[in-house]
């Protein structure tokens, strides 16, 4: 039996407004459910459940519909370092404040 999963608020409306995002797309290329759901290797109830934000859907799930919309490429931008602006600061928090070079040993030190 599946664990309990009650995601706070701002991941519900993140997923209602993705998949309400996917929705849209969907209509706009006018392809009926069944179609999207053939291409994505899933179910139209699955489909109906990823367009309503459902978050017991995988993100496997998502991805496969995205793919079958052409719009996965959106998808590995989500964490990408280039996007991670608190990520890059910590990072570079925690570089050294200066580098030393080691030598070979037996070579003659500058003097």
């Amino acid at each position: 039996m599946p664990t309990p999963h009650n995601p706070p608020a701002a991941v519900r409306r993140a997923l209602r407004q993705l998949g309400a995002d996917i929705h849209d797309a969907r209509r706009r290329r006018r392809l009926p459910m069944a179609v999207v759901a053939e291409r994505a290797f899933t179910s139209r109830s699955t489909l109906q459940r990823v367009e309503a934000g459902d978050t017991n859907v995988s993100i496997g799930i998502y991805a496969g519909v995205l793919q079958a919309l052409g719009l996965l490429d959106g998808l590995s931008e989500v964490a990408d370092i280039g996007n991670d602006s608190v990520g890059q600061a910590l990072a570079s928090a925690d570089l050294p404040k200066r580098v030393h070079l080691k030598r070979p040993k037996g070579s003659p030190r500058d003097g």
